[in-house]
């Protein structure tokens, strides 16, 4: 995966993972994954030398690649375990999904925007990962191929998507920043049986929007 334009952010990769570190993420496996993939190739040539700040970037379509630091937060929180099935909402610059692919992880990642879900599915490919790739409303989920170990939603959602907790295993965690445009609660919620859940608030967020039939309407 690393040829020379690579190696040549690899002591940025190893700042920004003990930034991540620093700031609280205990995940080595995590941590892990952020000093191995390449953020400069999901981001415009004209932001490479951003690619590891920790900072969202803007990445077309109104979407931004989310900010180092809130991936590894959401990932620490999915408590992925190697080989476990993932649900991605929100497919983006393809950042997270490539972070859960590094980490053996099954991905399962929906994108509404078609422009970002063709960037991603090349980007990732080149990368040498192998998610399984949808074009659709995400916050209905990927019903085909539930039920997941793991659901993360990288948008700023109205409510919790009924149809995400329902896709959960037994034991599985969805992680969704709920509220309103400009700031949301991070969330997980674990499926402790068939029929009963927990749920844990958490800190503070800003996310674009969550656009579709169980989120935010266009308008």
């Amino acid at each position: 995966m690393e040829g020379k334009s690579n190696r040549k952010y690899r002591q940025r990769r190893e700042a920004l993972a003990d930034q991540v570190r620093a700031k609280g993420i205990q995940d080595e496996r995590v941590i892990e994954a952020i000093r191995t993939v390449p953020r400069h190739i999901m981001v415009d040539t004209a932001l490479e030398n951003r690619a590891y700040e920790d900072s969202a970037l803007p990445i077309g379509s109104g979407q931004t690649i989310s900010q180092p630091y809130t991936v590894a937060v959401q990932t620490e929180l999915l408590q992925v375990e190697r080989g476990d099935k993932i649900l991605e909402i929100g497919t983006g610059s393809g950042y997270q999904a490539a972070i859960l692919c590094q980490m053996g992880a099954e991905v399962y990642s929906v994108e509404r925007q078609e422009e970002l879900y063709h960037n991603a599915k090349k980007v990732l490919r080149e990368l040498g990962f192998r998610p399984h790739l949808k074009l659709g409303d995400g916050t209905m989920g990927w019903s085909a191929y539930a039920p997941y170990d793991g659901i993360v939603v990288t948008a700023g959602a109205p409510v919790v998507p009924d149809d995400l907790v329902k896709q959960l295993n037994v034991g599985g965690r969805l992680v969704v920043p709920v509220g309103n445009q400009e700031s949301q609660v991070m969330i997980r919620i674990t499926r402790v049986s068939e029929d009963s859940y927990e749920e844990e608030q958490l800190s503070h967020f800003k996310f674009v929007p969550l656009i579709g039939k169980k989120g935010w309407d266009k308008a």
